[in-house]
């Protein structure tokens, strides 16, 4: 149990006040108000601060409404950048987040099993670029996010190479802190993801929620009524490592992930997956093939998740093609009623944050951690 205390309280106020404007539900101190359950007065005390911080601005006053006209405010999206890296088996991409959560500046590189100094080359390499970019305010960027598998090197996926284990012992802070003094932050890829979605996507929604990233392997993020759950040793969600057999020597992502996919198709594998979608008509047929397979191996774990936890969706996101994504959920959803089960399934769909999720949810951690109202907030062992 953990208590908290009026400065505390105050701080996370301004957090909910600043997410009613950010995410439009409230643009009026009275809307404000009425949406946070504070008063008025102590509305505009929070709102002058948020001017004063260049977090909100204001909009122009609203008429048509008796007495005198209301002043509106919206959020600023030059209130804050930070700086999302995600690194996986197959590619590193990085992006440059503002505070409506609009994607200022993207790089990525197609790369299988880069290592660290590539990534931290990459990192170092764009980062200079972020910080010199027309009407970026350099000294606005507050942190990077890093999204990576937790076990990125342990995995033992197709054509790996012996020393890809280096990362096995790499201290990524120590790795990409040269030359800049952002905080660092660290998080799984899945759950990175996950939270994305839950800031700047269809969480903000549906607040509680599974989602599903297929990138080079499977992962999974459990959101339950607006909050991260990570399970008693941090690694709720692993989807990928389900046993799919009775020796548990195939797991499910051996059948539902890029890697297994590129192995479908063989010489015909593309370099970029972006690419899966204009494959010749033998990629298309083994691409028909594998989302078969993928969606019956991904039915009995939705079943124990929906019987489970309950969400009120499943979202797949990560690095398959849009179409493709469509593709699949619409085949587990058409397999799972096929079923005739005797409970209400949560419905699998298209994850509004998808291609570069792991990035975008690495970007909004030190947003999320600086601005946003997430409960930790309140208690005394909250980080700052």
């Amino acid at each position: 149990m953990s208590g908290t205390n009026i400065e505390r309280a105050g701080d996370y106020n301004q957090r909910v006040a600043l997410q009613s404007i950010r995410i439009g539900l409230a643009k009026t101190k009275q809307e404000v108000a009425t949406y946070t359950g504070l008063t008025v007065p102590a509305i505009t005390n929070i709102t002058n601060r948020l001017l004063e911080e260049g977090l909100v601005i204001e909009a122009g006053k609203l008429h048509g409404a008796r007495g005198q006209p209301a002043m509106t405010f919206t959020i600023n999206p030059d209130g804050c950048y930070s700086i999302g890296l995600n690194i996986d088996r197959d590619h590193i991409t990085i992006v440059l987040l503002d505070l409506a959560g609009k994607v200022r500046a993207r790089a990525s590189r197609e790369i299988a099993f880069a290592s660290p100094e590539q990534v931290a080359a990459f990192f170092e390499q764009h980062r200079k670029a972020f910080r010199k970019l027309k009407g970026i305010q350099a000294d606005r960027i507050i942190g990077v996010g890093v999204a990576v598998p937790d076990d990125l090197a342990k995995g033992d996926l197709p054509h790996r190479p012996a020393d890809y284990e280096a990362w096995n012992t790499v201290d990524l802070r120590a790795l990409l802190s040269p030359g800049h003094d952002w905080p660092i932050m660290v998080e799984n890829d899945a759950a990175a993801a996950a939270l994305g979605e839950l800031h700047f996507g269809h969480g903000m929604r549906n607040p509680s929620f599974f989602y599903m990233l297929v990138s080079s392997g499977l992962g999974g993020g459990l959101v339950v009524d607006g909050e991260y759950f990570r399970g008693a040793h941090g690694r709720s969600g692993e989807l990928g490592f389900l046993p799919v057999n009775a020796t548990g020597s195939a797991t499910l992502e051996d059948f539902v992930s890029l890697s297994s996919l590129n192995e479908a198709l063989g010489d015909l594998a593309p370099t970029d997956p972006a690419q899966l979608a204009d494959l010749p008509p033998e990629g298309r047929a083994r691409i028909d093939a594998w989302l078969n397979i993928a969606a019956e191996r991904l039915c009995d774990p939705l079943v124990a998740i929906s019987c489970l936890i309950d969400p009120q969706a499943v979202f797949i996101g990560g690095r398959l093609p849009g179409s493709l994504i469509d593709r699949l959920a619409q085949a587990v959803n058409d397999k799972l009623a096929a079923r005739n089960l005797a409970l209400a399934m949560a419905p699998v769909r298209h994850a509004a944050l998808a291609a570069d999720a792991p990035a975008l949810g690495a970007a909004i951690l030190p947003i999320m951690a600086r601005h946003l109202p997430v409960r930790s907030v309140l208690r005394n062992t909250a980080q700052a």
